[in-house]
C-alpha cells in the first residue's frame, strides 16, 4: 500500500467517530442562548451596577472588591475578567454617570429652546439636580468620592470637567452668539461657571441636601441670569 493511500484510507468506524463528535466549540461558547462574549458583558455590567450601589451607600474607601462580587452575586475571578482593581471599577461608574447627567441636561436644555433663556437655563439645572437629590448614590461618587480616589486624579476628572465646560459654552453660544464681539471668551466664562455651580453642588451633597432643592437651584441660576443680563443688548425704547 502506497503512503498516500495510508494517509486517505481510515477505518470505517474512526470516521463515524469523527463524522458523530459533537462540536464541543460551540457546546463552549453557548449557554443559556448567550455567546462568551456576551455573559462576559453581561458580568461586567453587574459588576458595575453593584459598584454604584455599595460604592455610592458605603463609600469607595470602606468598599473592597469582595463587597462589590457580594453584590453582584458573582466570584472574584469574574471580576477581574473585567478589571484590574476597584478604582478601575470606579473610574467606570463615574464616567458613565457624567455622561448620563450630560445627556440629562442636554435634552432638558433643548427640549426648553425658545423660552425665554432663563427657562432654558433653569430647565437644565433643574435636572442637573434633581438627578443627585433623586438618587444620593450618583452625588457620592461624583461629588464626594471621586476628588479622593487616586485613579481619577489628572485626565479622568478634566476631560468630566471639560465635557460640562463646552457643553456649557455650547449653551452660551446659542444664547449669546455675537458675546465674542463684546470681548468675551465664552470658553473661559464656562469654566468659571461649571466651577461655580460644582463648589455649590459640593456643599449641599456633603451637607446632606439640608438646603431646600429651590434654594439651591435659585442660588446655582443666578450668576447665568446676571451674565446673560450683562451681555444681551437692552430692549430698543420708542420714545412716545
Amino acid at each position: 500500500m502506497t503512503e498516500q493511500n495510508q494517509q486517505t484510507t481510515l477505518p470505517t468506524t474512526t470516521q463515524e467517530a469523527i463524522t458523530s463528535a459533537p462540536d464541543k466549540t460551540v457546546r463552549r461558547r453557548n449557554f443559556r442562548g448567550l455567546s462568551l462574549e456576551q455573559r462576559q458583558q453581561e458580568r461586567r455590567t453587574r459588576l458595575i451596577e453593584a459598584g454604584l450601589q455599595v460604592y455610592g451607600t458605603q463609600g469607595f474607601f470602606s468598599v473592597t472588591v469582595r463587597d462589590v462580587c457580594a453584590e453582584a452575586k458573582l466570584t472574584e475571578r469574574y471580576f477581574y475578567e473585567s478589571f484590574k482593581n476597584s478604582e478601575q471599577l470606579f473610574k467606570v461608574i463615574y464616567m458613565q454617570l457624567i455622561e448620563r447627567q450630560q445627556q440629562a441636561v442636554m435634552a432638558a436644555v433643548m427640549q426648553a429652546a425658545g423660552q425665554p433663556h432663563d427657562q432654558m437655563i433653569r430647565a437644565g439645572l433643574t435636572v442637573f439636580l434633581r438627578s443627585l437629590q433623586d438618587d444620593p448614590r450618583m452625588a457620592r461618587i461624583l461629588f464626594v468620592d471621586a476628588v479622593l480616589v487616586s485613579e481619577l486624579h489628572g485626565t479622568t476628572i478634566l476631560e468630566a470637567v471639560s465635557r460640562f465646560d463646552r457643553m456649557i459654552q455650547g449653551f452660551m453660544l446659542l444664547m449669546l452668539p455675537d458675546a465674542h464681539r463684546k470681548g468675551v471668551q465664552l470658553s473661559l466664562v464656562s469654566t468659571g461657571l461649571n466651577g461655580y455651580v460644582t463648589h455649590i453642588v459640593i456643599r449641599w451633597v456633603m451637607g446632606g441636601f439640608k438646603e431646600s432643592f429651590d434654594e439651591v437651584l435659585n442660588a446655582c441660576q443666578v450668576v447665568y441670569t446676571a451674565f446673560l443680563s450683562l451681555l444681551q443688548p437692552a430692549p430698543n425704547t420708542t420714545r412716545s
